[in-house]
């Protein structure tokens, strides 16, 4: 049993290195393909949200507290609110609404 934990660890470490290395290697020239160059640009934005939206949901101790700070926040990001008076606002509205609802 112990001597598979280092077998799994350097297949993990395997493919977490072949999955950084071979786009490097593969793809040599300028990407001229406007539907890649458009995904490639998104994929930060979308990785970063899948990350964050449960996070916003499950962190307060009612899942309405959350989605409506996401709402909230989502409205003043909009209307163009810099980052700390959307985090400040979108604390507030936990705040409120978890002393309303719990």
């Amino acid at each position: 049993m112990r001597g598979n934990i280092y077998i799994y660890i350097a297949v993990m470490s395997l493919v977490s290195f072949a999955v950084r290395v071979l786009p490097l290697t593969l793809i040599r020239g300028q990407i001229e393909n406007r539907f890649i160059r458009s995904f490639l640009y998104y994929v930060p934005y979308v990785t970063l949200a899948v990350m964050t939206f449960p996070a916003i949901v499950e962190a307060t101790q009612s899942p309405a507290a959350g989605i409506l700070a996401l709402a909230v926040g989502m409205a003043l990001a909009f209307l163009g609110a810099g980052l700390f008076p959307v985090a400040v606002a979108c604390c507030l509205v936990v705040l409120a609404a978890e002393l309303v609802l719990c």
